[in-house]
């Protein structure tokens, strides 16, 4: 008793030793708890793992993450009670464990989003297999998560405040102009993101090509959408940008179109032209992935330069591209096989140089023979004019033919 009764007597800052020994011991009593409380849900998660009870395994996992944070929290809060406290330093003290009780039930509310995700991750792939769900179920948990952050943040201003929430909302207003105008890209991939989902180009998985960006949609944000690209790099790309962007959705194509060029010689008679023809035609007639309603096709359509075209086209179905590239490989090979066999020669760009000083190949070839053709007709051309000048005195005028034709030979 005598014990008790001097340890009445110590005071530190205004309060019984008692009173501070019973705020210390709740204090370190709610953490114990909220230890003990976090270790036998951990240790309950793997039981209920194995009996398949997966959507509470999640709630529970979730719930352990922050379960300390708020009974320490709300141990705090009781634990103040034991003090005698100042008045101008009570207020102050008690809203900023208001704060930190917020905060812990923000982060429990957080934690358990997690719930929301895998309870949508399941009714998904129950309902069958949805790009789209995808696509929504991350938005879907990010904006809850974003709810909660707001939540918090507006009560936590009302505790501090000590303003109702309407008037915290009214001067949010007249901030928020000032905030949405430094956050426009924000806002605008924001947007951006909305018309992604009401117009579905794509939906995640699937291979696209946007403004020569080749890759696969990973994952659709509220502010970004992630590509992985065929090389192995991952591409984070604004909504805002994007939904201004002409986007090719290769994964939505209902086949692949194939449009080569097959070029033989001009020696090549036209009897063996047009068994070349068949040959092709015969290659990918009723070819493998083939659709009836876009059979192949083969024409003799250019005569190049070097070169008798022939032109094939043919559309593969379904559009697995590996499948495609085997099938192409064959054809390839069989039209090889096949020209070989007929003895149809394959054309391809050749020229013929000639080089100034050689004396095989001379540079003036085809001069030499319009100078040879020109002199061989120049004797003919001469002795006509040679006879019509022939009796002309030199230095005499000459006349025209005609003043002459009337003169007598001994005038």
């Amino acid at each position: 008793m005598e014990l008790l009764t001097e340890s009445n007597d110590i005071v530190l800052a205004g309060n019984e030793l008692w009173r501070i020994i019973s705020m210390t011991g709740v204090i370190a009593l709610a953490f114990f708890i909220g230890k003990l409380i976090k270790f036998f849900l951990n240790r309950m998660v793997p039981k209920l793992v194995e009996r398949n009870q997966h959507l509470l395994s999640v709630a529970i996992r979730s719930a352990s993450r922050s379960v300390t944070f708020l009974v320490f929290a709300f141990g705090l809060r009781i634990a103040l009670t034991f003090l005698i406290i100042p008045e101008g330093f009570e207020s102050l003290l008690f809203t900023i464990v208001e704060v930190l009780i917020i905060f812990s039930i923000g982060h429990f509310a957080y934690r358990l989003v997690d719930v929301v995700d895998e309870w949508l991750q399941r009714f998904s792939s129950e309902g069958g297999e949805s790009h789209l769900d995808d696509m929504l179920i991350p938005i879907v948990g990010k904006a809850l998560r974003v709810a909660v952050v707001i939540l918090v943040i507006l009560q936590t201003a009302q505790a501090l405040s000590d303003q109702p929430i309407t008037s915290i909302l009214a001067g949010l207003g007249i901030g928020g102009l000032a905030l949405g105008l430094a956050a426009q890209d924000t806002i605008r991939n924001f947007f951006g993101s909305l018309m992604i989902f009401a117009d579905k180009p794509f939906d995640v998985g699937e291979l696209v090509n946007m403004n020569g960006i080749l890759g696969v949609v990973q994952e659709v944000g509220v502010r970004t959408t992630k590509v992985s690209t065929l090389d192995g790099h991952q591409l984070t790309i604004p909504n805002g940008n994007l939904a201004n962007t002409t986007i090719h959705n290769i994964g939505k194509r209902p086949f692949i179109r194939r449009v080569f060029d097959v070029t033989i010689t001009y020696d090549t008679s036209p009897e063996m032209v047009d068994r070349a023809v068949e040959i092709l035609k015969e290659i990918l007639d009723n070819h493998e992935g083939m659709d009836p309603e876009r059979p192949p096709r083969v024409y003799f359509d250019e005569l190049n330069a070097d070169s008798l075209n022939l032109k094939c086209f043919y559309w593969y179905h379904p559009p697995d591209y590996w499948n495609y590239m085997d099938f192409t490989e064959w054809v390839n090979r069989e039209i090889f096989r096949r020209f070989n066999d007929e003895g149809i020669d394959f054309a391809f760009p050749t020229q013929t140089i000639y080089l100034a000083g050689d004396k095989d190949r001379p540079l003036d070839v085809g001069m030499r023979d319009r100078i040879d053709s020109g002199s061989g007709q120049q004797p003919e051309t001469g002795g006509s004019q040679t006879g019509s000048d022939s009796g002309q005195q030199p230095g005499s005028s000459s006349k025209p033919p005609g003043s002459d034709s009337g003169r007598q030979p001994n005038a």
